[in-house]
């Protein structure tokens, strides 16, 4: 029987049966699609893996994707409704604040539903990260419940995991952080050109950075794997996990090589909407626990 419910925003980039299976409670971030002057408004909450597909495709095909912060109301009504369903004691994740306000935003709701229902705790994680970097979050949160764990211990420790989680992000095209301001226009042309793949990490402020400039894909694994024998995988509950933007021919030959150094199958999953947005199809990423803290 769990003792506290995990709750998160859509940016944690879960699929909806684990979702469903560890009833974590999920509040969905908006993006909107721009193809051919039409504007359409979704709701990040994939259920098949060929919706993640056909987004990707989207993409490919000349769409442009908007997305915006969930804003304070969204929030109060998700903590509300779980309030209302019995939920006592919450654990809530977050999109880093590095990024976006939307943490600051969770915590202000919060607050105001503890201030109208006596009695219940609303505790929100910023995660420092984005998409499966604040999974893991997720992940560590149920792990520790379902081990027996209180709320208390759990809080604990998904707040001392975030800096010691690790990342190596390759993008496959440089027009998506042009347009994020993460690299000015020049570079961009001069990038896509030469074949540049970005290899981009999070600040221990949860700011997203180039760190690499790779000639091919194949350069931007070695440096992921270079960056892993640095920081080397904690043994202790390892967890090393890819993402990709359909991507999944390469995730798997990352993961390949992964597994042939360090004996451990990475778990690969697909990247939801709304980071993707910002990182554009064909990017590969991926993250693991280390006794290190992450570096600047």
């Amino acid at each position: 029987m769990q003792n506290f419910i995990i709750s998160s925003d859509s940016t944690c980039d879960l699929y909806a049966d684990y979702l469903r299976e560890q009833d974590i409670r999920m509040v969905s971030l908006t993006y909107t699609v721009e193809k051919d002057g039409v504007l359409t408004e979704n709701l990040d909450a994939f259920t098949e893996y060929g919706q993640y597909v056909e987004f990707y495709e989207q993409l490919r095909q000349g769409a442009f994707s908007r997305t915006s912060m969930l804003n304070f109301e969204s929030h109060k009504r998700h903590f509300e409704q779980i309030v209302r369903g019995g939920g006592k004691e919450i654990m809530h994740f977050s999109l880093s604040s590095g990024l976006s306000p939307t943490a600051g935003v969770a915590a202000e709701a919060a607050k105001a539903v503890m201030e109208e229902n006596p009695g219940c705790t609303i505790e929100v994680v910023d995660s420092l990260a984005a998409t499966i970097g604040c999974g893991a979050l997720v992940k560590a949160a149920v792990r520790l419940r379902d081990e027996g764990k209180d709320f208390a211990q759990t809080l604990a420790y998904v707040r001392g995991l975030p800096l010691h989680i690790q990342y190596a992000i390759i993008a496959n095209d440089l027009y998506y952080l042009k347009r994020g301001g993460r690299v000015s226009a020049v570079a961009a042309a001069a990038g896509t050109l030469l074949k540049i793949k970005p290899v981009l990490s999070f600040t221990s402020e949860g700011k997203l950075t180039v760190v690499e400039k790779c000639k091919g894909m194949k350069k931007a694994f070695a440096y992921a794997l270079a960056k892993m024998e640095r920081f080397n995988p904690s043994e202790e509950n390892r967890m090393i996990w890819i993402v990709h933007t359909d991507a999944k021919e390469q995730a798997d030959e990352l993961a390949d090589m992964i597994e042939a150094r360090w004996d451990f199958r990475p778990d690969v999953t697909i990247m939801g909407p709304v980071i993707g947005s910002h990182v554009g199809p064909g990017a590969v990423a991926v993250i693991w626990k280390t006794e290190q803290l992450r570096e600047d």
